[in-house]
This record gives structure tokens, sequence and C-alpha cells, in this order.
């Protein structure tokens, strides 16, 4: 999933780099400049496990918009946001044909999630808010003024609840599907922006303190909080485990679910803004620029497939195979899982 704020530092400095390199002449009428391009490096990745991107052949792929991003799967829809136009588009798995194209108020900014009949889209107006699609009409029911914190957070569902944070200083809002209001906020630690729900816990990771926030769905107490790697962002909880995909060093955190201790420092070299990770087919996926899908084994704890090449930023697993959109590019693609684990 991309990251705005990269977005800005790099077109900042390709306008410093205009302004530094331009050999502009000053003139009443025009101004002459060369802009040079800025160009982040690749991540690096595990390099002994590296294949080709392109040597991955998907089922199907559809073009979603001029960007495609977060993806949410249930039993029988798999939806996917995108912009240019903004929207969330429905897919049915069976017959791999979009069904249905809902439009949005403004572009999906931080991540998806279907429960309560919704599809729960938080998207980045002015001021930011929310907006429920309809999983029977196809057509936004309701549009909520409560909003992400920045973009690139996230928003999970529990028995009885919508899970948002709000605002940068750490206030998780406890949203009541029945009425769309708030009925608690939760103080967690500030900077902490992406949650997932498992086994009745709420966890928050928290990029700016490098730590991950454990909150009781049932009471919304904070309960723990577990120091992981650097810039944890984008996160999932399966088997026992939460893991943390980690921007700063590319690392994958795993936490005990149980226990609440760190067990596990998996070195994948997805260093980085953006990225997925989801888990599914007994395995860990993760996605980033530059190595658009990583495969991880739980058992070892070790990257065992890495394909390198354009494309990726948000991924899931559901219906026998991986969803990967590629952002840049505006689409989505299918892979089934039999292919993703071909020697």
């Amino acid at each position: 999933m991309r990251d705005l704020d990269r977005r800005v530092s790099a077109m900042a400095a390709a306008v410093l780099l205009a302004i530094v390199f331009s050999g502009c002449k000053k003139s009443d009428t025009n101004v002459t400049t060369k802009v040079l391009t800025v160009e982040m490096p690749p991540p690096p990745g595990v390099p002994e496990v590296q294949v080709p991107f392109a040597s991955l052949k998907p089922q199907a792929t559809w073009k979603i918009g001029g960007t495609a991003d977060w993806v949410a799967i249930t039993p029988n829809a798999v939806w996917v946001a995108g912009s240019k136009p903004d929207s969330v588009q429905r897919l049915d798995p069976k017959t791999n044909q979009i069904v249905a194209s809902t439009p949005l108020p403004a572009e999906a900014c931080s991540g998806l999630d279907v429960a309560f009949g919704s599809v729960w889209v938080p998207v980045c107006t002015t001021p930011p808010s929310m907006v429920r699609v309809d999983t029977k009409t196809n057509q936004i029911s309701a549009t909520l003024a409560i909003g992400p914190a920045a973009a690139e957070g996230g928003i999970a569902a529990s028995s009885d609840s919508i899970w948002l944070v709000t605002d940068k200083a750490g206030t998780l809002s406890r949203i009541d599907p029945a009425t769309n209001s708030v009925r608690q906020k939760v103080q967690i630690t500030p900077g902490s922006f992406n949650p997932i729900v498992s086994d009745g816990t709420v966890w928050i990771s928290g990029v700016a303190g490098n730590l991950l926030n454990a909150v009781d769905a049932a009471t919304g107490a904070l309960q723990t909080v577990v120091t992981v790697g650097p810039k944890p962002r984008f996160l999932v909880a399966d088997s026992g485990s939460v893991w943390t995909l980690n921007q700063g060093d590319g690392s994958i955190s795993r936490v005990d679910a149980h226990t609440r201790k760190l067990v596990a420092t998996i070195s994948a070299g997805l260093s980085g803004e953006g990225g997925d990770i989801c888990y599914g087919g007994g395995s860990l996926w993760a996605t980033l620029f530059g190595l658009p899908l990583t495969r991880i084994d739980p058992a070892t704890n070790q990257v065992v497939r890495q394909w390198k090449g354009e494309g990726g930023d948000s991924i899931r697993f559901g219906h026998g195979a991986i969803w990967l959109t590629d952002y840049r590019g505006g689409t989505l693609s299918r892979y089934p899982l039999e292919e993703l684990l071909k020697p």
C-alpha cells in the first residue's frame, strides 16, 4: 500500500533539484527549468531466493483504475479500491468478473473491511470521513463524519464494533455499526494507525514508536504494548501469532498472540514505505514496490521465495489464491496457490 508521505518527499526532492540544477534565466516573461526525477532505491530483499516476477503467471488480471490499492475478501466477493476514478469495485471470484463499481467521494486511503452487511471504506475527503457500502445493493448506505488519522492507516471489525484510529495522538475509536457513531474512545500510544482484530484482541501497530498495542475487544482496555522492529506498519494475525512488516529495516516481527512476547525477527529485506502482509495457504506473504511478492515459511521463519520486478502494494489471500494489486499500474491480479508453490 502506497505511502503519501514518501511521494511528497520525492516530489519535494525533485523540486529542490530543479531549483539547484535548473540552469534558468531570470526573465520577465518566462523561466526555463530542468526537472530531475528522483528514484527511490529498490529494497534489497533476500537475493539468494529471488526469481523474476515476470515468471509468475496470473490466472486473471483486472484494470481497476489509474491506481489500485486495498483489498478485502469475503466468501462470495473480492473488493478492491481504486482511483481515477475513486471507487470500490466488487469481483465475483467464481466467474472472475467485475460485477459492481461504487463511486467514492474521494480516494480510499486507509484500508477496507467487510462486516455487518457493509464494506467500510475510510476516505481522504476534507476532513477525512468513512462510507458504508451495502453488500446487497453495492451502493453507499451511509457517510460517517469519522475519518482516519492519516493515509496508510487501517480499519478492523470485531464481533460488535468497527475500530479506526482517528487522530495522531493515539485515539482508537470504537464505532457502533447500529448507530454509525463512536461508542468508545481508547487511548493507545501516539503514532499508532493500523488495527486488526484476532481472537478477541485488537492489535494496533505503532509506526512512530516501534511497538504493537493490544486492546481487549470486549472492554476496550489497553492490555499491553510489545516492542517490535523499526517502523511497523502493516500487520496480520493467524495461527497464534501476530506479524508486523517493519518499514524501517525490512524485517518482519513475529509476536506470540498468547504470551504477547516477541518470538522471532525475520530478515526479509523489505525496507521502505508502503507494502502489505497477509497469511494464507500455510504461508506468510508480503508485498512491496520492487519486490511484489515474498513467501515466508512460518514453520522456519525463513523467506523461501521472493519475486523481483515491477508491481505490488496490497495483498490478500482467499479462494485458494493470492490477490495482488499493482498500485502504479492500476491492476489487480489473481495467483492460484498451486502456481505460487511450484519449485
